[in-house]
């Protein structure tokens, strides 16, 4: 049985399902049923103001964000489909914290619910800075099928390091 390392933390069962789909070659054409679209947040401007306006909507209080861009550094091999960083820098004789969201540069070519979905987890680490129960509350309470986005972009995670033969090609 092939390890779906993006799916190790999820059922046998359902991980079989899984591996049927890409068996049958169409684990892309699910996921293109599922996510017709591709958003188009393309620039790190535009990916700022998307990210500023998520966080008006749901964290109002929120520390500011200082910096939002994309980032082709990212190791989506590491669990890094986003970041969040706090620098901090002595600036006279105060302590100043810049807040920065990074989303992998893979993600320009998604579905606009994955960057939401992405997009929404880095938000709740404004909040929350580990992975928590209240860190998955509040990442439901933005977004309330935030836990189906994750699965399916881990499906799509997965179908991407696919060999090529799949039909339905949306990789890039």
């Amino acid at each position: 049985m092939t390890p779906l390392k993006y799916l190790q933390a999820y059922p046998p069962a359902l991980q079989d399902k899984v591996r049927q789909l890409i068996a049958q070659q169409r684990l892309g054409e699910h996921l293109a049923t599922r996510y017709p679209d591709r958003h188009d947040v393309q620039s790190d401007k535009a990916l700022y103001a998307y990210v500023a306006a998520l966080k008006q909507q749901h964290l109002k209080q929120a520390p500011g964000i200082d910096k939002v861009l994309y980032d082709s550094k990212l190791d989506v091999v590491q669990r890094a489909l986003g970041l969040h960083t706090a620098i901090s820098r002595v600036q006279g004789s105060r302590l100043k914290a810049k807040k920065e969201i990074r989303v992998a540069s893979l993600f320009k070519a998604a579905a606009p619910e994955f960057l939401q979905m992405i997009v929404v987890h880095e938000l709740a680490h404004l909040k929350e800075t580990g992975h928590n129960k209240a860190f998955y509350q509040l990442c439901q309470h933005m977004l309330p099928d935030y836990h189906q986005r994750e699965f399916d972009l881990r499906l799509y995670l997965t179908w991407r390091e696919l060999p090529a033969p799949d039909t339905t090609d949306h990789r890039e």
